[in-house]
This record gives structure tokens, sequence and C-alpha cells, in this order.
């Protein structure tokens, strides 16, 4: 190669070498003050992709676990009010109990309808005033709390609490004023197989039970009508597929004098019971035609058998209150379990981001080292290159 002094190919050699050493240093300062591998889309264009979506997961994952724990709070309120339901009805109850002894006089029996009714108000209030951030929760006005719980936008990512059947209100309603139903005759009822359809005039919603067979009544010499009819009645509020949707009750009507018994059955959701069919030997289905009942559930203790109707009428609510706790519990467990999914889920995805995004320090402290030691020997050589065209003044002299 020859001798030339206009153009310096060593400098510029060295120059170019010298400026990439200089930006790894750069780009090494970068990343150990930063602590991060992606300092901008350059860096790893991949990778700052897929860091950036496992970072709106985990953000969004955080906040479903604050959602969940506010869910937990919810369904801990409504039941710390329905505990205190309960605790009332057990009271009622026993009161109905009390009431079931003819030694009683009319005073006494006065006495006791005035503190259940006083318990029923207080239940109806209750129901009217607990609420959770200014949302009633046992009053019926909001049967469904949506929770999400994931950081996705389906389905799979929410959680509905149905409190609807926690309506403290319609059961201080049904226990006082008494709500509406079917009347059947006990007769057609007991030792039959049955199927309940009601429509609720609100939403339209249709509920229909399985087949339910209903034993027989006792035809002991002495079992009275009222017997046989409570028979009934705590058979059809003791099977699952009836009582998730119906309650059954005592149902009395006096004329002439003379008390007959039959079994109103009521829809839960408010809807009215629009057949009943039941089963005759030969399998085919025999359509009943039931008589409007008002005041179903009524709370009276003016008599024994008054009395005996109420307990019955009690424990169709206390068993409704129960089943709403259950219900509740398991949604709280729930919550706990997703609360603890969560965590775990935002401790992976935290270590997967960490993977792409963190620099790894002491192997980037390695390529500092490197780097600086080759910017200083590279600014060295610069200078050497530099110097070498003066070597052209001793061909002058």
């Amino acid at each position: 190669m020859g001798f030339a002094i206009n153009t310096n190919n060593d400098a510029l050699n060295t120059y170019r070498n010298l400026t990439g050493v200089q930006n790894s240093l750069s780009k090494s300062l970068e990343k150990l003050s930063s602590g991060l591998r992606i300092n901008q889309a350059g860096d790893d264009a991949a990778g700052l992709t897929i860091s950036t979506q496992l970072a709106s997961q985990v953000s969004g994952l955080q906040q479903a676990s604050r959602n969940a724990q506010d869910g937990t709070s919810l369904v801990q309120t409504a039941d710390g009010a329905l505990t205190q339901a309960q605790s009332i009805l057990n009271r009622m109850r026993d009161l109905a109990v009390q009431a079931g002894n003819d030694s009683n006089s009319p005073a006494a029996r006065t006495a006791i309808q005035s503190e259940a009714t006083s318990l029923t108000a207080e239940l109806a209030r209750i129901g009217s005033s607990v609420n959770f951030n200014g949302q009633n929760l046992l009053d019926g006005t909001t049967p469904t709390f949506k929770f999400q719980v994931g950081a996705d936008g389906n389905s799979q990512s929410q959680i509905a609490v149905d409190l609807s059947s926690s309506n403290l209100v319609s059961i201080a309603s049904k226990l006082n004023v008494g709500g509406s139903g079917t009347s059947l005759a006990t007769t057609d009822v007991a030792g039959k197989t049955l199927v309940f359809t009601s429509t609720n005039n609100t939403t339209g919603a249709v509920n229909t039970s399985a087949k339910i067979t209903v034993p027989a009544s006792s035809t002991t010499t002495g079992y009275t009508d009222l017997q046989k009819t409570q028979d009934a009645v705590s058979a059809l509020n003791g099977n699952s597929a009836f009582s998730a949707n119906f309650s059954a009750s005592v149902y009395s009507t006096t004329a002439a004098g003379v008390t007959t018994y039959s079994v109103a059955v009521t829809a839960k959701d408010g809807g009215a019971v629009t057949q009943t069919s039941a089963a005759t030997p030969t399998g085919t289905q025999a359509t009943l035609t039931g008589a409007a009942a008002s005041n179903v559930g009524k709370l009276a203790f003016d008599s024994a058998e008054s009395a005996q109707a109420s307990i019955i009428a009690i424990d169709a609510q206390i068993a409704a209150v129960s089943t709403a706790r259950a219900n509740i519990g398991a949604i709280e467990n729930r919550f706990n379990n997703v609360v603890s999914t969560i965590s775990t889920s935002v401790t992976n995805l935290t270590a997967a981001k960490s993977r792409i995004t963190d620099v790894d320090m002491a192997q980037e402290m390695v390529n500092y080292t490197r780097a600086n030691v080759l910017s200083q020997a590279g600014t060295a050589m610069l200078a050497q290159a530099n110097s070498l065209p003066q070597l052209a003044l001793k061909l002058l002299g």
C-alpha cells in the first residue's frame, strides 16, 4: 500500500472500531443505570412486545385481586346480616312452639304475637338497611352483583354473585302480610307424583321442578287433616328439586265454623304458580286446578293449630336463609381461591417479564469492562494513527 497523506486509512479504521466500542459502552452504561435490558424498542423489538403484554396482564391481575377482595367483603357483609336474621327467625320459631300450648291465655298469645310482629319488622329493617358502598344487598333491588376477577374481557374473568335468595324484605313480608300462591287440596298432593311450574310476571322466567313423589299421609286413627297437610308440606319443602324455586305452606280457610286445610305453593321469585300436574297410575299427566291463596305463610298464634302452621312457615324461611348463607359461603370460598390463584399467576408472570426486560448485572458489567478497556485502547491507537502522516516530513529532510 502506498504512503498517502490525504487519506489516513489506519485512522479511519481505528475511528470506526472506536465508534462501535463507544456505542457498546454507552449501551452498557444505559442498562447498568436503569437495570433494564430493554430501554428502547431497538434493544429488542419482539421482547418489548411480549414484556408489554405481560406487564398489562400483571397490572390487570393485581386489580382483579383487589376486585375479588371487594367481593369477599360484600358477601361477608351479607352473611353477617343473614346470621342475625337467622337468629331472629329461630327466636320466632321458639315463640311459635311456645304458642302451640293451649295452656297459654289470650293475653299470653297476644304478647307472643306482639313480639313476633316486632321481630318481623326488625327482619324487614335489616333487609332494607344492609348495604355495601351504598348498594343495598338484601332487599332484592340488586339481585346479582358481577365482579371482574380476571385480566381479560371474557366471561371466565367474571364471577356473578346471586343474592336473589337473600331477600330479607320479601321473607319478612311473607311472614307478616303473607304472600299469594296456589292452594291445592291435600288429597291432590299426598301420595302423588307432582310437577310444579311458575312464571315470573316481571322477567317472564319459567321455573319447572323435577317430578316429586310426595309420600301418602298416615292412616292411623286420630291423624287429623292438619297433620296430613303438614306431612305433605314437609315432604315438599324437604325436596331439593322443589325447594330450589318453590315453597310450600299450610293454608287454612274457615267457613261455617269448619276449617279446611290445604297445601299452598308459592314461587320464590314472586312468580305465579300456573300449573301443578300429577302422574296417574297409568303414567299420564292430569292437570290440577288450584285455588288462589292469600296471606300464605302469615304468622298467627291465636290457637294451637295456627301456631303449628306458623312453625312450618318459619321453618320454610329458616331453610331459605340457610340456603342463602350456604351459597354465600361457597362464593366467599371461591373469591378466596381466586385471590390465591391470582397471587401465584402474578408471581410467575412477573418472573417471566423479568427474564425478558431485566438486565443481568454481572454479565453487563463484563461487557462494560470490556468496552471500557477497548475504548481506552482505541483512543490511544487513534492518536497513534493520526501521527503516522507526520512521518512524511522526514522524506523532505
